[in-house]
């Protein structure tokens, strides 16, 4: 690809996390939603719509050669931004502060101008990822070894 297209396709994915996040603003302040927000207030499909079409962004991204960690992050991105849309009013809240679409395409035009820096900040943040989800993993276990320790003594009246 040369540089002229990956200017366009920059381009059309700036205005489409705009689209998906920034289109309107509420009369009087500075807070802005997208169409992301008037999309998931559909229900049962409205905030699994949303991420569809916010993939279109990481799909891009994978063409134009980001690496795994980057793509990882942008995912971390698209899941949060579903996963608080399914909660009722968190969901919508959520819509005007997360907005996974303009921080994916920060992202991916963060990768293009440095794509070291990028790709290491992107590893860091999975590391942390990965080390938190052991981490809730022990303590779930630790946790579930205490209760049966504790009903493994109350039923010996110990």
């Amino acid at each position: 690809m040369n540089k002229n297209q990956i200017e366009q396709i920059k381009g059309k994915l700036n205005r489409l996390a705009w689209l998906m996040d920034n289109t309107f603003r509420i009369p009087g302040t500075q807070i802005r939603f997208g169409l992301d927000g008037i999309i998931g207030l559909i229900p049962g499909i409205g905030d699994a719509l949303g991420a569809i079409i916010s993939s279109h962004i990481l799909t891009q991204a994978a063409n134009l050669g980001a690496p795994k960690p980057v793509l990882m992050k942008m995912v971390f991105n698209i899941g949060i931004d579903a996963i608080l849309g399914i909660i009722p009013g968190i969901g919508d809240l959520s819509d005007f502060v997360w907005k996974a679409n303009q921080r994916n395409v920060k992202l991916l035009n963060d990768y293009l101008e440095q794509p070291e820096k990028t790709t290491t900040h992107s590893r860091f943040f999975v590391g942390f990822l990965g080390l938190l989800a052991v981490s809730v993993i022990l303590m779930i276990g630790m946790f579930g070894f205490l209760i049966m320790r504790w009903l493994w003594l109350s039923v010996q009246g110990v």
